[in-house]
């Protein structure tokens, strides 16, 4: 069995499991696996059996759709961290059952906002680089809601996270920092850019709660931050908030 055809699973010394993920094994849905078990020979221990569980699960490049039913029984009770990138996941609901995660790598997955995330109170880093996402509000509210503890967050690639690879204004880019940054008290790192004292306590000031409710559309409303509407089409509308208790002279800095 080579390495392409096999998922890592590794602890903190190095690799502990070798799973065999060929898309004969791992492919097959959730319902299709329901009732089955993983082989005997499928997980191969590369050190003495009184060894620890691993706590490092790697999935990525593995064409799934979904994680299957038999991984999740197997690893879900103490995976901390979890790799699922370059793979067709669209559902996280599965994520639920694993209590001790703390590191979630989901890049290059066909994830939207409007994903259920279920609840990882212990999660403190989470990439969802290059998916799907278009829309920042709710679904960031969700996301606070899902995972309070953040401390790195990285979005780049996403139609919601504006820059100039993706045909975003610096100004677009800075409010969309801004408005993310406001959401996670304990994020230190957003994207490539580390949060600074500066930006957190301009964010604070900018997206206050009274702010947020002036700005929340009435029903049949224009959705001021909703996935049909871009942080150019609400430029003037916030800059006619800030500009009433903005500092004369002060510059934003990134």
């Amino acid at each position: 069995m080579s390495l392409d055809e096999s998922t890592r699973c590794e602890d903190e010394e190095g690799v502990i499991a070798i799973i065999d993920v060929t898309s004969e094994v791992l492919v097959d849905s959730v319902t299709a696996m329901s009732l089955s078990v993983i082989p005997p020979d499928l997980i191969q221990s590369v050190h003495d059996a009184g060894e620890e569980e691993p706590t490092k699960l790697t999935l990525a490049y593995e064409r799934l759709y979904e994680l299957p039913r038999t991984i999740v029984e197997r690893f879900a009770d103490h995976i901390k961290y979890l790799d699922i990138s370059h793979n067709k996941i669209t559902n996280l609901d599965v994520l639920v059952h694993f209590k001790h995660l703390t590191s979630l790598i989901a890049d290059d997955n066909p994830i939207t906002e409007n994903c259920f995330l279920p609840p990882m109170p212990r999660l403190q880093l989470l990439w969802l680089n290059r998916c799907k996402i278009a829309s920042l509000y709710p679904w960031v509210g969700k996301l606070k809601e899902s995972c309070p503890e953040l401390r790195l967050l990285s979005l780049m690639g996403n139609p919601a996270a504006p820059s100039y690879f993706n045909g975003g204004t610096f100004y677009d880019y800075l409010q969309y920092r801004l408005f993310v940054i406001s959401q996670f008290p304990s994020l230190n790192h957003l994207d490539d850019r580390k949060v600074t004292d500066d930006q957190r306590a301009e964010a604070q000031r900018l997206y206050r709660r009274p702010l947020l409710e002036r700005l929340r559309p009435a029903p049949g409303g224009l959705a001021l931050l909703g996935a049909s509407v871009t942080w150019n089409s609400v430029q003037n509308k916030l800059t006619s908030f800030w500009s009433k208790d903005k500092p004369q002279g002060r510059n934003l800095l990134i």
